[in-house]
């Protein structure tokens, strides 16, 4: 995925149609000179919808819509003909996508399931024709109901990342690399902090042709909830995963302060993550004897299950895929 098409907020506004007026019609025939009101109902503006579509990963194809404007509803007419409909705007997004009011922030909400529609902005309703308004004592009403108004509105959309693992780490601890291997994704992958600048998905092939999604996102610093570094702009990635791995390597001065910060990092921006499962991977061990791992254990956080890999070396990968699957199924 490259990362210039790797789009996870828009902005747009959004516009749905207004609803057609009612029709101040009466009843005229060759023999009916002075027939009743028989105004019809206007048609219901078009409604601007999201759609949950499976088959798509980014909003790229969303990027350049600044303006969405859903059609007008038609009038009524004489004989009680109803106008038609406005024809409603469908935008398809990825799973995992969030729609906010861009001025208030609150969250309208997530589209989750394929085949997902929600309506985002609501058509105008159709005014009702003189039809409605004929009573005992006022038989010609000469007067209907105009349309609603559509409604105008500046929305967000956000694509937090479906995936069964999210690798939490600082920059250049081994995450893409250990993606690139254990999965078929392509990450770029560098000898330098900050490599990856866009989250990553693969999918994990597991035994007995089981699979399980990972996601590699951008590395973490130290004040990343106060927009350090790449900021928060990735955390929320994370918020969808049911499973967090923290990667630490091995060279690091502390593994156990290595993971508090991390952690620290993620309670400040949502403490909500707190209650998510927990693993610990100690990359780049291809290098480290027994004795080395057993005084690292010593400084591994208590509670949290730990594996001792290398992506490089192929080293303890089966057994880091096996407690991930058993954290996903317990």
């Amino acid at each position: 995925m490259a990362s210039s098409n790797f789009i996870d907020y828009i902005k747009f506004c959004s516009r749905s149609g207004a609803g057609g007026a009612g029709s101040a019609h009466f009843r005229r025939e060759k023999h009916v000179p002075k027939g009743g009101p028989d105004g019809g109902d206007g048609g219901r503006g078009g409604h601007i919808i999201l759609r949950g579509n499976a088959q798509f990963w980014t909003l790229l194809h969303l990027k350049y819509k600044k303006h969405v404007i859903a059609e007008n509803g038609g009038g009524g007419e004489g004989g009680r003909r109803t106008g038609r409909d406005g024809q409603d705007i469908i935008l398809e997004v990825p799973l995992g996508t969030v729609a906010k009011d861009a001025e208030t922030g609150e969250v309208r909400f997530e589209i989750t399931m394929d085949g997902e529609e929600r309506v985002l902005t609501r058509g105008g309703r159709g005014g009702l024709g003189n039809d409605h308004f004929k009573t005992s004592t006022n038989q010609a009403p000469r007067y209907a109901q105009p349309g609603e108004d559509g409604i105008e509105e500046w929305i967000i959309l956000e694509l937090k990342l479906l995936a069964d693992v999210g690798l939490v780490g600082f920059p250049n601890a081994g995450k893409s690399t250990l993606l690139s291997v254990i999965s078929a994704a392509k990450p770029e992958i560098g000898d330098y902090p900050f490599t990856t600048l866009v989250p990553n998905l693969g999918v994990v092939p597991y035994r007995d042709d089981k699979s399980f999604v990972m996601a590699d996102i951008p590395g973490i610093i130290e004040g990343a909830a106060e927009g350090k570094g790449l900021g928060i702009r990735f955390l929320r990635h994370i918020e969808r995963n049911s499973i967090l791995l923290f990667l630490v390597p091995a060279d690091a001065d502390s593994i156990k302060g290595q993971y508090n910060i991390l952690l620290n990092e993620l309670k400040k921006y949502n403490p909500e993550l707190l209650d998510k499962k927990r693993l610990l991977a100690v990359s780049k061990c291809d290098m480290i004897d027994e004795e080395l791992k057993r005084e690292m254990k010593a400084d591994c956080p208590e509670g949290v299950p730990v594996v001792f890999m290398s992506s490089l070396a192929n080293m303890g990968l089966d057994e880091l895929k096996d407690m991930i699957w058993r954290a996903i199924n317990e």
